[in-house]
């Protein structure tokens, strides 16, 4: 059976853990945190990053993009991936936005967690403008339509719907929800799938000095 490793904070970890569960596809989960001193993740993943989808052959892939890719083809229940390319693009084009959404917003926590000195308010509000200005595009190509491609929950939904998670969760003072009606209403139809609402992020207890994600 499959094993993934990972957080229960990371939102790169939740994508790939929903995808696992829409996919119907069993595997192990293995609570790890990257920056704990006990940490393990280097072991399977050289970047020491999660997720980290462990194969039934012990071999390993990592980056959250890569793993739900590889885990769309195992499965013909529900694609997430259409096979059209030009359908293909537009989904992996959501998913590159919300993970870019995503990577701006873990950049601030980081920030803001280093000391008063060495924090760059400069920084923060470049990568909170980058957030902002995400947020809207995924407003403005969603429109009015039901998912963000085509007629059925896609990876791009689910992409988008982390990443608005992941807002919620660290960066709560940004009310997208006010300013962007219709991502609100798609977060709260994704929130209903078991998918999401079992895979919600919760913080863990973090050892002294450890900063997390």
């Amino acid at each position: 059976m499959m094993r993934l490793i990972g957080s229960l904070t990371s939102p790169y970890v939740r994508k790939a853990r929903i995808v696992l569960v829409e996919k119907r596809i069993e595997y192990n989960f293995d609570p790890d945190d990257p920056w704990s001193d006990q940490t393990r993740v280097p072991d399977a993943n050289p970047l020491g990053k999660v997720p980290v989808l462990v194969l039934e052959d012990d071999s390993t892939l990592f980056d959250s993009r890569v793993i739900v890719e590889f885990l769309d083809s195992v499965s013909p229940i529900s694609r997430l991936i259409p096979a059209n390319n030009r359908e293909k693009i537009e989904v992996k084009r959501w998913e590159a936005l919300a993970d870019g959404v995503l990577d701006a917003a873990v950049a601030v926590v980081l920030e803001r967690k280093r000391p008063a000195k060495q924090k760059s308010e400069a920084m923060i509000k470049r990568q909170m403008d980058k957030i902002e200005r995400g947020v809207a595009v995924m407003a403005r190509d969603l429109g009015e339509k039901p998912w963000c491609t085509g007629n059925a929950l896609t990876l791009a939904d689910i992409a988008c719907g982390v990443a608005l998670g992941y807002l919620d969760f660290r960066h709560s003072t940004f009310d997208w929800r006010v300013l962007h009606t219709n991502l609100a209403k798609l977060a709260l139809k994704l929130a209903e799938r078991p998918s999401f609402a079992d895979t919600m992020p919760r913080e863990t207890p973090a050892p002294a000095g450890k900063t997390r994600k």
